[in-house]
């Protein structure tokens, strides 16, 4: 995996309302973003924030489907990290 993508995805995990939402999607198919808002408690120009740094870092996925947006989780991009961190130890 490259170093810059690890550095980003790492970095898209480092706050917890981030990392909290990739906790929630790795039980689930997916959320609606309403879900994510009141998972997190946050406003909607926030969590709009938070999904938008997680998208960009590969680690999830958005869908709109009409006036939703679906959010999951890219377990390819996770599994891609998993792996550069055994090779750590």
């Amino acid at each position: 995996m490259d170093t810059q993508l690890v550095a980003k995805s790492a970095g898209a995990l480092a706050d917890k309302y981030r990392l909290n939402i990739v906790l929630a999607l790795s039980q689930q198919d997916q959320l609606a973003f309403a879900e994510v808002q009141e998972l997190t408690g946050l406003s909607q120009p926030c969590v709009s924030h938070h999904l938008k740094i997680l998208a960009d870092s590969g680690l999830v996925q958005t869908q709109k489907c009409g006036r939703c947006v679906n959010i999951t989780l890219n377990r390819e991009a996770l599994r891609g990290l998993a792996s550069f961190f055994d090779t750590l130890g």
